[in-house]
């Protein structure tokens, strides 16, 4: 064979003097490939040199499986931010809140913490989406399925709100919802589609969209309360209460007939309030004068019942003295605006004009 030697003394099967086909048999001096044992024993010699004092006993063992299980039980500790809550799982499963500063949960794999922020106050809105969440600048776009709402007295109205909202509890938060943020925006819409719906369109678009606001920020507060969701509405705000763009020509056709319908009104009503006062004061001063004018004959009748009654006690006295003075005041009063002219008879025949002109003579007299 191949290997055999010219010797004549075999291949391996051979004697001891016998070598192999690459000149060497299995007891020769070359180099031999070291064995598993051999590898096992330089490796403890080496490890021997790294431990105190030299040798691998059972306080080198113990020292270094202290120092792994210190260090395992320091990887508990965790810093909680102001900003932050601490939640602790255990084996996945939500255990307790911590709050800010430097706290303590089991080490991994048996508990671990997440720390979420909790002061940052996020948006939600409803009817309408900002076009920078779509990565198109600036404006916004409406989402006609939310914004569209119908109001108490039966009209449509097109109202964008948002609602702002920040984390009270980050382990309910995290673990009583599968999705918050949708829950959110899903109870906000509905209150505030209750609300509208009771609420008619002219109040909405005035004076009604402050109570819109308020009501709808409580009431979704207590349905998330109920929840258990571990969120605080900070805020709901209404931006926009108009007719839908279809109909906003015609709207605004009739809310122009309304405010001309009120300023008629007004108008009116500020006649009717200048006017009426005004007849009232007359027909108070109408009978205020027959009042006065009644009061002055009913004296004035008394006062001539008293003075023919004054004169007929005279008359009874002095007849005749009474009738002549009755003669001369009744003569005075009906010749006192008349043209007087006076002759005497007796004095004809003298020299004597028997004629004395009154009134020229008064005249006379009066410059």
């Amino acid at each position: 064979m191949p290997w055999k030697n010219s010797s004549g003394g075999g291949g391996w099967q051979g004697g001891g003097g016998g070598r192999g086909p690459w000149g060497q048999g299995p007891s020769g001096g070359g180099p031999r490939p070291p064995s598993l044992e051999e590898l096992l024993k330089k490796s403890q010699d080496r490890f021997k040199g790294v431990l105190p004092g030299g040798g691998w006993g059972a306080k080198g063992i113990t020292l270094v499986i202290g120092l792994v299980i210190a260090a395992w039980l320091v990887s508990g500790f965790y810093r909680v931010e102001p900003d932050e809550q601490g939640v602790v799982l255990r084996f996945g499963k939500y255990i307790k809140t911590a709050g800010p500063g430097l706290n303590y949960h089991l080490p991994a794999p048996i508990e671990t913490a997440i720390t979420p922020k909790v002061t940052r106050v996020q948006r939600v809105d409803i009817g309408f989406r900002s076009a920078s969440e779509f990565g198109r600048g600036t404006g916004t776009r409406d989402v006609a399925e939310e914004s569209l709402m119908l109001t108490g007295d039966e009209n449509i109205v097109d109202i964008h709100a948002s609602v702002l909202w920040v984390i009270k509890d980050a382990g309910k938060f995290l673990f009583q919802v599968q999705r918050p943020e949708v829950t959110v925006k899903a109870v906000a819409e509905s209150v505030i589609r209750e609300i509208v719906g009771k609420t008619p369109i002219q109040a909405a678009q005035t004076e009604g969209r402050r109570r819109i606001e308020e009501d709808a920020r409580r009431l979704t507060q207590r349905v998330l309360d109920e929840y258990g969701l571990g969120i605080t509405i900070q805020q709901v705000t209404v931006q926009k209460v108009d007719p839908p763009n279809q109909v906003i020509e015609a709207f605004r056709d009739v809310q122009r007939a309304k405010a001309d319908k009120e300023r008629a009104r007004n108008e009116a009503e500020a006649y009717s309030n200048d006017i009426i006062p005004r007849a009232r004061g007359e027909a108070e001063r109408l009978l205020q004068e027959a009042k006065a004018y009644k009061q002055e004959v009913a004296v004035r009748a008394q006062g001539e019942a008293q003075r023919f009654i004054s004169v007929y006690d005279e008359f009874k006295l002095a007849k005749d003295v009474t009738r002549k003075r009755l003669y001369l005041e009744t003569m005075e009063e009906v010749l006192r605006d008349k043209t007087k002219v006076l002759i005497d008879p007796s004095s004809g025949g003298q020299g004597v004009v028997p004629y004395l002109p009154l009134p020229e003579l008064q005249k006379r007299k009066t410059p």
